[in-house]
């Protein structure tokens, strides 16, 4: 056990995938000098610079270079630096990446992980502040990762790796500097959930940074007498309904709060699955359709905030459970 930093974490995780495996390679902008928050930190130095590529500014060439390292065999982890990038190279991930195990029979597969760093990032506006993990949950082929912790930035990224599949690994911007006490050694399975927090009342889940925010939630309502139990999803696809609905089976109430847009989010998908089985209570909350502020006033207006999260929690509690 090392306490590590959420980047820390990551680049231990990649550290020790490449050490195992010669297959596994790195690419993007910056890496060599150890990326934009230091999640490639002393890779190039350690692999060299054919294993740990620094490429052009095309994020469309540096994904199709990916897919085909990927075809060959190899098994690239491909820096996007955020999300808001990754757009460049949609044709790439969509269209070649999710979509060539199914057209080839199975003959070829494309397993790459994608890191794709989603979220606010105070002071970065519109076009660096997007989450965007529910346009790829939508695309069949694509298994999509949001870790909110360094130990599961560690487990889930070295899963993600052994994975024969396209991984969109979604990392919060504003989690890099968080630390805690990581086991390197500890591979976490994709597609589980994970129960941060036990409660009675209200399921509450959620993903990535805004857990932070819902386990304030959970503490401050705990003081009022609301006994809320959080959930950290960590993969949005595939999603882990039998925890979730392990859960209402004993609250019979749902919320699921993220950082996303709230129209079209991820949530909406849950509630409705969790609609249409149970039929218990469902509330979303995530972020109004409005681009992010540059100021710190228009970006807080976007922000999904414990007090709010509390807010709709309570309304919830006083509908009757069926």
């Amino acid at each position: 056990m090392a306490r590590l930093s959420y980047a820390q974490a990551s680049c231990s995780a990649l550290h020790a995938a490449m050490q195992q495996d010669a297959l596994v390679v790195a690419l993007g902008e910056d890496v060599g000098r150890g990326g934009v928050f230091g999640q490639y930190r002393g890779l190039q130095q350690t692999f060299g610079a054919e294993r740990v590529i620094d490429t052009p500014i095309s994020e469309a060439t540096i994904m199709g270079a990916a897919v085909g390292m990927a075809l060959a065999g190899l098994r690239p982890v491909v820096e996007m630096r955020v999300v808001d990038f990754a757009l460049c190279a949609m044709d790439e991930v969509v269209n070649q990446a999710a979509k060539a195990r199914y057209m080839f029979g199975g003959q070829g597969r494309v397993p790459l992980v994608a890191r794709m760093p989603i979220g606010l990032w105070q002071g970065s506006a519109a076009q660096h502040s997007q989450s965007l993990e529910t346009w790829f949950a939508h695309i069949p082929g694509l298994v999509v990762v949001a870790p909110a912790t360094p130990q599961d930035n560690c487990g889930l990224l070295a899963a993600a790796i052994a994975c024969g599949d396209p991984v969109i690994y979604m990392e919060h911007k504003e989690l890099w500097g968080l630390e805690e006490e990581v086991d390197a050694a500890r591979v976490e399975r994709l597609g589980v959930a994970a129960v941060r927090r036990a409660g009675s009342d209200v399921t509450l889940v959620t993903w990535s940074r805004t857990l932070h925010d819902a386990l304030r939630a959970a503490e401050a309502a705990q003081a009022e007498g609301l006994s809320l139990e959080v959930i950290d999803l960590r993969t949005i696809w595939p999603w882990d309904r039998e925890t979730v609905f392990a859960s209402l089976r004993k609250t019979r109430r749902l919320l699921v709060a993220h950082e996303a847009v709230q129209v079209g989010g991820f949530g909406a998908e849950i509630a409705a699955v969790v609609a249409e089985t149970l039929g218990v209570p469902v509330r979303r909350l995530g972020a109004p359709r409005i681009p992010v502020g540059y100021a710190s006033s228009l970006e807080a207006v976007t922000r999904v905030t414990p007090e709010a999260i509390l807010s709709v929690a309570r309304e919830l509690a006083k509908k009757p459970a069926r």
